[in-house]
């Protein structure tokens, strides 16, 4: 799909499917063109190349167009926009079609599946946020969609509340048998959420993949920021290897003179206790070591968060550690760096 606005492509062939009962995450930073490809699926854009299938079926060629309603698609946005003047289970069944028995039993028994059954009639003012948010789910799936569409559906939630409302979320619609495509800004929901990844930048999907793969394989160096912080090694390439604080990395492909950008995770930098800032001891060395200067650390609930001055060029770079470990400014610490969860990429020029 291609869509444009004056002349840009905000949306730029993007290309995707998703089988019944997974859930495909659109993950990017904001304004990549995430919610512009959401909308043209749902009907609401049309896109000014390509084709939408679901099922095999055509429903939107640059032409024709099959109308919202008539797509077998369900729709859920950050702000729920459940009516107001409607109770629970009218909001629920609105749009269904039978009769008002038929209706009301649909709504009962998805209220009851999400365990808001007792709250049939009573009105979206009177609930909190996470119940609003399941009526919606709930709405959303009444007319048994084969494709849920979600837009950012935890972003005005408590973050106390997010990670079982989403787990409650998955498990309803995995039950339904719904594909499900979950748009998102934030890594950690796509990794909690998604059967694959769709990782956007700037109109096109750069990677797709399982999220293990996604997040241990990245296409790039943008890929890896996007998932946590990150530290960066430069060096150029001699024989297909790199030299570094840290050692030889490999660089295959590279010519020789090319420069490079080795990538790494703080949580992939180990701290040599037992040397402290001493000299190296080969015993313990597991790989080369470097040293660096303590500048400072902070405790982050679960981990410390130590950033180095390093000896050799004067970078900065990050480390964590489990628990509490909080150095005082000016230690000199060793440090080393699994290679296994290094990334080396070649600087494009």
């Amino acid at each position: 799909m291609v869509r444009r606005y004056d002349g840009k492509a905000v949306v730029d062939h993007v290309s995707f499917s998703i089988a019944p009962g997974h859930v495909t995450c659109l993950l990017g930073p904001s304004g990549c063109g995430k919610s512009t490809t959401l909308r043209m699926i749902a009907g609401v854009e049309m896109q000014d190349e390509g084709t939408i299938h679901v099922d095999g079926a055509l429903i939107c060629d640059t032409i024709y167009r099959v109308p919202p309603e008539r797509r077998s698609i369900g729709l859920m946005f950050q702000d729920f926009a459940l009516f107001p003047h409607l109770s629970v289970g009218q909001n629920v069944s609105f749009g269904l079609k039978g009769t008002g028995a038929a209706k009301k039993a649909r709504a009962m028994e998805l209220l009851d599946r999400v365990g808001l059954g007792h709250f049939i009639d009573e009105y979206p003012h009177q609930l909190s946020g996470g119940e609003q948010q399941r009526v919606a789910l709930a709405r959303a799936l009444a007319p048994k969609p084969r494709v849920m569409l979600m837009d950012e559906p935890f972003s005005g939630l408590d973050n106390r509340l997010r990670d079982g409302i989403r787990d409650e979320t998955l498990d309803l619609l995995k039950e339904e048998g719904a594909s499900v495509l979950l748009v998102t800004h934030e890594p950690e929901e796509a990794m909690r959420m998604a059967d694959e990844i769709a990782l956007m930048r700037d109109g096109r999907i750069v990677q797709k993949g399982a999220p293990y793969n996604i997040y241990n394989a990245p296409a790039d160096k943008a890929a890896v920021a996007f998932f946590s912080d990150i530290n960066v090694l430069r060096g150029k390439v001699h024989g297909a290897l790199t030299d570094t604080p840290f050692g030889r990395f490999l660089a295959p492909g590279v010519p020789d003179g090319a420069e490079v950008e080795i990538v790494f995770r703080p949580q992939h930098v180990s701290i040599d206790f037992d040397r402290g800032g001493k000299g190296p001891n080969p015993t313990v060395i597991a790989g080369t070591p470097a040293r660096g200067t303590v500048e400072r650390a902070r405790f982050m609930g679960s981990e410390s968060l130590i950033e180095f001055r390093m000896e050799h060029d004067n970078q900065m770079l990050k480390a964590t550690v489990p628990n509490v470990f909080l150095p005082k400014q000016g230690t000199p610490l060793w440090l080393t760096v699994r290679r296994d969860r290094c990334f080396v990429y070649p600087i494009r020029t």
